[in-house]
């Protein structure tokens, strides 16, 4: 078992394990039995949760152990063999597919697009609500050129705003993150003047601010902090009743975030996977109307073949409700998104071919 997974089954957990009503299963799930690990994501935790609440209620005695350490923590927890499937924020880089080919014996690892989870810039400053910032503005602010909240800069873009002569508190994920690595693929693309790092998984040298571990403690911070301003997945900032930003699209439109505005983004996402890979290139400077920039799509890195026969029966028993419509549907009562139906239907045959 991995060292501190959270344990959610029909016999209990932190949390209420009784179906709701409204996100109950209404189709047939194929049930596996026993008990398989998974790690990964942070970002889509709170989705996992959900989805194992459902599961668990309709496939009695079937236990999931997901530990939501981290997309890197995560790849490196499949390819070590330690968990069945991975959940990554970003797609499987050229030297972990050799691993995970490894890992699967022989077998190909497959990215599966499950969750549309937004991220959401997030502040505190009282009495400021629906503030507006570019993709230029942001950079300024994350790599510690723009300094006050009043600066002409922000001020440009919030006419009106009756903005505080106080300091920016810029808040980090301090550990390996595909949040970040979305974050920073985001500023890199759109304003690469001012954000001049590659994106990554690491807060690279030349961003600012205080450093905070997992989407957790980055959510808890801003919270605490007054002046503070970050990015974490919209589910959190739903959580926690956060302010969120409008942030400027390619069409020039300062865009509230919303399950909505998230999925409009991803009508421009181009598959770049082959055969039963779902790999995504989302573009971050789309142009298409209402549609929210800063969008991360969360994978299933799961093995095509290779794992043993038990195991193989669960992930794909239990990635067949995730991508069902069922499954799709309580993402957006738990801050989510869901992924378009045309993207979750090559989700859905590559999960069908899994073996």
């Amino acid at each position: 078992m991995v060292a501190g997974a959270l344990a959610l089954s029909a016999c209990g957990s932190d949390d209420n394990t009784t179906a709701t009503a409204s996100n109950a299963p209404t189709g047939d799930i194929d049930c596996a039995t026993g008990m398989v690990n998974a790690a990964g994501s942070s970002a889509q935790k709170n989705a996992m949760d959900e989805w194992v609440k459902q599961y668990t209620a309709k496939c009695s005695g079937t236990q999931l152990n997901y530990n939501p350490n981290g997309s890197g923590a995560g790849i490196k927890a499949f390819t070590d063999g330690q968990v069945a499937f991975a959940g990554s924020d970003s797609v499987l880089k050229p030297e972990e597919v050799t691993a995970a080919k490894q890992r699967c014996q022989g077998g190909n690892a497959v990215n599966l697009p499950m969750v549309v989870g937004p991220i959401a810039v997030v502040y505190n400053l009282e009495g400021v609500d629906g503030l507006q910032l570019s993709p230029e503005t942001l950079a300024g602010i994350f790599t510690g050129k723009i300094k006050k909240w009043n600066d002409q800069a922000i001020a440009k873009e919030n006419a009106g705003a009756d903005l505080p002569d106080g300091d920016i508190k810029p808040v980090y994920r301090s550990d390996e993150s595909g949040t970040t690595e979305n974050f920073t693929k985001y500023l890199k693309a759109t304003a690469p003047d001012v954000w001049t790092a590659d994106p990554a998984k690491k807060w690279p040298s030349i961003g600012a601010g205080q450093g905070a571990a997992k989407s957790d403690g980055v959510s808890g911070q801003v919270k605490s902090t007054a002046g503070s301003i970050s990015y974490v997945e919209m589910s959190y900032a739903h959580n926690l009743k956060l302010q969120t930003a409008k942030i400027k699209n390619g069409a020039g439109e300062y865009v509230e975030l919303s399950a909505d505005s998230a999925s409009k983004a991803l009508a421009g996402a181009k598959q770049v996977g082959t055969g039963n890979d779902v790999a995504l290139e989302l573009d971050y400077a789309t142009t298409t109307p209402g549609a929210y920039p800063i969008v991360l799509v969360t994978y299933e890195i799961a093995c095509e073949k290779g794992l043993p026969a038990e195991q193989a029966k669960f992930v794909k028993s239990f990635l067949s409700y995730t991508s069902s419509a069922d499954g799709q549907k309580v993402l957006t009562s738990v801050g989510y998104a869901p992924v378009p139906q045309e993207v979750l239907s090559k989700v859905q045959a590559s999960v069908k071919a899994l073996s």
